[in-house]
């Protein structure tokens, strides 16, 4: 029984028909030197595999007729997993990062945001720029345009905009794409050895707060305990007991 849908997990060679299941007359067949064969009858091809003592593998289905390659299917199957592999290995997930400014931001904010940005960007991922207008800022688009500039300006180096700012509604918006490695600058941030200040300030504050035990000297005199009560202590010998006898007043 067929399944009705294909697995998640399947390559593209799971597809491929092999020897049998091709389903042709002729076939248009590839030597296992590399050089064509011409079009040769399906059964006529699937025996010169076996002289071989490779596999008839279908490459072209869609041609007319279908081209098909004498080669161990097992060996075309790992080539096939290694081109995925390395096709992968140079694709990159778009993510994007947003930083929002506003027309009357501090510069010290200013210069964190663009830090912020230029981590992304080394980071293969793109950046929005987001400037928002509150109340009667509106009447001063420029200031945020000016911001704007000044920060595509200083971000030049490691990205590139992919359209002029744009005022859309309430607010300035902006796309910054990363530039590619050779062009792009290296990450001030990054130290050599690859890790951010940040990172690096958080490992020596836990460091820090470990508690270092330090060895006690072999000759080292114990400290005395104080005592618990006085030795001599006039006190402890004075009778409060008041004698039967004698009077408490001295008249009588």
């Amino acid at each position: 029984m067929s399944r009705p849908f294909s697995p998640r997990n399947s390559s593209p060679a799971s597809f491929v028909r092999v020897n049998g299941k091709i389903r042709a007359r002729e076939v248009r067949v590839i030597g296992v030197d590399g050089n064509q064969l011409g079009v040769i009858p399906l059964t006529d091809a699937i025996n010169l595999a076996r002289q071989h003592g490779v596999d008839l593998v279908e490459i072209a289905a869609t041609a007319v007729p279908p081209v098909c390659r004498l080669v161990d299917f097992g060996k075309y199957r790992y080539e096939m997993a290694k081109k995925e592999k390395e096709s992968k290995k140079h694709q990159h997930a778009s993510i994007v990062k947003e930083v929002q400014l506003s027309p009357r931001i501090d510069p010290h904010d200013l210069g964190i945001k663009l830090t912020h940005a230029i981590d992304f960007l080394c980071e293969d991922m793109k950046v929005k720029i987001a400037l928002k207008f509150r109340g009667r800022e509106m009447a001063h688009t420029d200031v945020g345009f000016a911001v704007i500039n000044k920060f595509l300006a200083d971000i030049a180096p490691y990205g590139h905009p992919d359209f002029p700012p744009k005022l859309i509604g309430r607010g300035i918006n902006v796309m910054i794409s990363p530039l590619p490695r050779n062009k792009r600058g290296k990450n001030p941030n990054q130290k050599e050895n690859g890790q951010s200040p940040a990172v690096e300030k958080n490992d020596q504050e836990d460091s820090a707060t470990v508690p270092i035990k330090k060895p006690k000297p072999e000759n080292a005199i114990a400290a005395k305990k104080p005592p618990a009560a006085f030795g001599n202590n006039a006190f402890t010998k004075l009778d409060l007991n008041v004698r039967q006898d004698s009077s408490p007043n001295p008249q009588d």
